[in-house]
């Protein structure tokens, strides 16, 4: 078993009891105390766990150690809400989704109930979300922690070996030109795996970040099998996307659905 793997298999133990000894993971992972130990080491460095006397325990025992204790603030609720439901109707029960980083696939997250799915994530809010739901099995790739996601070489290699059928992708900006954009290059190289690895791509995009451009793009439009959007796109912007190759669904009443 990989270190990635092992470091997994750890944080989803400490999800469930909060406090675990070198002993029980050893006996659980097949591998030796000493390995346990320099992955708790690791863990602790990126400030997942706290190592403790013979073994280990969350950061937060209050917050599930890894998650945040507060939910982001969310601009456009209504619009995000939308888009949410546009994504929870292409979900069905055993499907392997993959919810990328943020504040709509949050909200697809709140939907989905307690669907038998598996569900991958590396977004920390997504995650406190799902954590009670015992009919969904939660995949957690490894990494470190950057704000409220995880990222890093060790969660792209991870997700780049998964069979996930449906993965809902956020963006900062999507242009005709420059496709789809994020600011900062911390997940860029994730959400470019998820990309490579679905078999369907959703992005899930409010109206508001239409012919926008920010720094860094990971995805052209025809990387994404649908654009989930709001009843907010005006439809000239909406053929202006279809026009050039793009699928778009929008929000309930749409004209552009029609």
């Amino acid at each position: 078993m990989n270190y990635v793997r092992r470091h997994e298999m750890i944080m989803e133990v400490l999800l469930g009891q909060k406090e675990v000894t070198v002993h029980e993971l050893s006996d659980k992972l097949g591998v030796t105390g000493k390995t346990i130990r320099e992955d708790l080491s690791r863990l602790e460095e990126q400030g997942l766990i706290l190592r403790v006397h013979g073994g280990a325990m969350l950061a937060q025992s209050d917050q599930f150690g890894i998650l945040p204790s507060r939910e982001p603030l969310s601009t456009f609720p209504k619009e995000k809400t939308e888009i949410a439901q546009l994504a929870l109707q292409l979900i069905e029960p055993d499907d392997i989704i993959a919810l990328d980083g943020g504040s709509t696939t949050l909200a697809i997250a709140r939907g989905l109930g307690n669907m038998p799915l598996t569900v991958v994530t590396n977004d920390l809010y997504i995650i406190s979300e799902l954590v009670p739901r015992d009919h969904i099995r939660l995949v957690i790739p490894g990494g470190y922690r950057v704000r409220n996601t995880l990222a890093g070489a060790e969660a792209v290699e991870y997700v780049s070996r998964l069979n996930i059928k449906k993965a809902f992708v956020s963006a900062t900006a999507v242009h005709i030109e420059h496709g789809l954009s994020v600011y900062t290059g911390d997940s860029l190289e994730y959400k470019q795996a998820l990309v490579r690895t679905a078999r369907s791509v959703y992005a899930t995009i409010d109206s508001h970040k239409f012919g926008k451009v920010a720094l860094r793009t990971f995805a052209k439009l025809s990387d994404i099998d649908q654009l989930l959007t709001d009843s907010g796109l005006p439809v000239e912007t909406a053929e202006l996307f279809r026009t050039a190759g793009a699928d778009i669904r929008c929000g309930p009443d749409h004209s552009f659905n029609q």
